[in-house]
């Protein structure tokens, strides 16, 4: 699956923060190369990796996009039991070794890579259009966004130097100091949501601290993997440091139950998650868990908010990747003033978003990854229907012959009381519940009130309500008045990204400066001179 020629340097670089910058040349170069990447890499069939050989020992699935329902991605081997064994045993042979190179020389390799994540990132991002369903920009986002991540904890660790702290000294004839070291074979379990950030950003950090990986993706996003596997290769790390094992729940848990597994680094749903931390620390001592799961993300437009602003803000994060992102907005808290007023810009913003194919440039919605999702939505709409809380949205999306084997939904916004399931579960759909307030304490306190506390934005030009905001509201990452996004659009070394609640594990973030310690143990050592 070797890329093709990398485009010219002046070409923008996409984050999921920068509106208003005009990728016309961008779209221009994607047209000619999406039927390119489309013959060279789907519908190939593609193997497991294990010490760095392909592995065929499992069961045979495709996969198809869910733009269609068709295209074919790929053929992949979910890993038997005792392939994933064989894949830890490996990692294992592979940690003294790659341990003992040291951490400078680590670094220097995962520069490597990540100049070979850049110049594949189209392969990256077309990969996620065709996998997710993603638009263009989304993909393009995820896709740079790798290069800055992997680099980003090369310079914690060079900041850092390795995490070799000199302590006190009792006699002046000893030597002491506080090291951390790895802890061994890390197993890296990632979400359909974002295949390859979410995959290269926990392996990196598994790397970078002298561990080493054996991966397993979202069974339908093998196909991202295995270029992030080419990438490793390509960038000279040696055998064994990396595994690839593909499939669905039985490779997950075979992994996670894996005796030989160190710690693992998870992204998903709490349910998932919680019963990992339960799992793997069932055993005679505590393994660590890095685990990342799910928010529910309100925002809140106070009567001093700038209301164009606000509707931008909240739509994006809302209805980006059709609602399917961790930190999505999925309610929105509005002073009752200005309720009116906010819903009809909400509503005029909304109605200026395409949804359709992914792979045309002016999508900014494409499908809803699967059938469950779809059921999911079904059910939500059915329900607040029969309440008449439906303010706009609420059906199918009315999408070409050739997408009807997708699920496509219009952007929804709904009007509910407090307590409501759709104020406290998160949806992981383009749905987006509407409460109001009179007093902006009380609504933090009953966007407070979930299991969550991963995101959270406001939009106000008053000092003492963003300071409210600021003191008050129970997450992890916090915005205020961005257009780009309410409550989406964390970016490596910019904004930290950490779950409290219910929404996290160890209460700091991947993206941020306390990320790469946990996935290290302390040691003391003390050396007397002669």
């Amino acid at each position: 699956m070797t890329g093709t020629t990398v485009p010219a340097a002046d070409l923008p670089r996409v984050t999921y923060a920068n509106t208003g910058v005009d990728l016309t040349p961008l779209h221009d170069f994607l047209d000619t190369r999406l039927p390119e990447f489309k013959a060279r890499i789907l519908g190939g069939t593609y193997t497991n990796c294990i010490n760095g050989q392909s592995d065929t020992d499992g069961t045979s699935f495709t996969v198809h996009s869910p733009i269609d329902g068709v295209t074919e991605l790929g053929s992949f081997i979910a890993a038997s039991e005792q392939a994933v064994g064989r894949a830890v045993g490996a990692a294992q042979d592979a940690f003294l070794a790659w341990n003992a190179m040291g951490w400078e020389a680590r670094v220097a390799l995962l520069r490597a890579w990540a100049k070979i994540l850049y110049a594949r990132k189209y392969d990256l991002a077309l990969a996620a259009l065709f996998e997710v369903g993603k638009s263009r920009v989304e993909a393009l986002g995820e896709a740079d966004e790798v290069f800055d991540m992997v680099s980003y904890y090369c310079d914690e660790m060079e900041r850092h130097k390795g995490y070799v702290t000199p302590l006190n000294r009792v006699f002046p004839h000893e030597s002491t100091l506080s090291i951390l070291r790895p802890l061994g074979v890390f197993g890296v379990i990632s979400p359909f949501n974002y295949p390859a950030a979410l995959l290269i950003g926990m392996s990196a950090g598994a790397l970078v601290t002298g561990n080493t990986v054996v991966m397993k993706p979202s069974e339908g996003c093998t196909l991202s993997a295995r270029i992030v596997m080419d990438t490793l290769t390509a960038a000279g790390i040696p055998a064994g440091v990396v595994n690839l094992v593909a499939g669905g729940a039985r490779t997950g848990a075979a992994l996670v139950e894996h005796p030989g597994i160190a710690g693992v680094a998870f992204t998903g749903s709490y349910r998932t998650g919680m019963h990992i931390l339960r799992l793997v620390n069932a055993g005679p001592y505590a393994r660590p868990v890095i685990a990342e799961m799910g928010g529910k993300n309100p925002a809140y437009v106070t009567a001093n908010a700038d209301l164009a602003k606000a509707a931008q803000g909240v739509a994006r994060s809302a209805f980006g990747l059709q609602g399917q992102k961790c930190s999505a907005c999925s309610v929105v808290y509005v002073d009752e003033t200005v309720r009116d007023a906010f819903t009809e810009h909400l509503r005029a913003y909304t109605a200026t978003l395409v949804i359709g194919n992914p792979e045309r440039r002016e999508t900014f919605l494409g499908p809803v990854y699967n059938g469950a999702a779809a059921h999911r939505m079904t059910q939500a709409l059915d329900a607040a229907r029969g309440q008449g809380s439906i303010l706009f949205g609420g059906k199918r999306a009315d999408v070409p012959a050739d997408l009807q084997g997708g699920h496509y939904f219009e952007p929804t916004l709904v009007a509910v009381e407090k307590g409501h399931a759709l104020t406290r579960d998160e949806q992981f759909l383009p749905l987006l519940a509407l409460r109001t307030f009179t007093r902006l304490e009380s609504a933090i306190a009953e966007g407070n009130d979930v299991l969550y506390g991963l995101a959270a934005g406001i939009y106000t030009e008053d000092a003492t309500e963003l300071e409210c905001f600021l003191n008050r509201t129970e997450a992890g990452a916090l915005y205020a008045n961005r257009a780009s996004g309410a409550t989406t659009g964390a970016w490596p070394g910019v904004q930290s990204f950490c779950g409290w609640k219910g929404s996290g594990v160890t209460l700091k973030g991947g993206l941020g400066p306390h990320y790469l310690p946990q996935f290290m143990r302390e040691q003391s050592r003390t050396v007397m001179e002669d």
